[in-house]
């Protein structure tokens, strides 16, 4: 049987819009419900502030950023102290529109779906990056 590695998840630390919020209780459904066991999540504060074994994952393992708005700082964080994301996702992609919207009340109304389709889709990315390791 081929070795196939856990799959990092590093999502959003953003409080600025209610992407940040999604894309960490996106992560959360799948590292806690729909791929307990082939993923592990990597702090991005931590790994920002020079944690070296978090750092270490992401250059050895492939790993999913879910970034909350087009700053992608988790995106650029991780390519910038370890290697390119297997996977990028951003949000707005589902929104459809900038977070920085004034109204946000309809994405917090919306939020439950958005999780799951966004959780839904890290899932798949998941189980593809692992497919594709083995």
């Amino acid at each position: 049987m081929a070795f196939k590695p856990k799959v990092g998840l590093i999502s959003c630390s953003g409080e600025a819009c209610s992407g940040g919020n999604i894309s960490r209780a996106a992560t959360l459904e799948v590292l806690h419900y729909l791929r307990p066991t082939e993923t592990v999540t990597i702090c991005l504060p931590l790994f920002l502030a020079g944690d070296e074994g978090e750092r270490e994952f992401a250059r050895s393992f492939p790993t999913i950023t879910i970034d909350g708005c087009s700053k992608l700082c988790a995106a650029r964080g991780t390519e910038r102290y370890s290697s390119t994301p297997a996977m990028k996702m951003n949000l707005e992609e589902y929104l459809g529109e900038s977070c920085t919207s004034t109204d946000e009340r309809w994405r917090l109304e919306r939020s439950s779906e958005l999780v799951d389709r966004i959780a839904q889709d890290i899932a798949s990315h998941v189980n593809r990056l692992r497919e594709e390791w083995g």
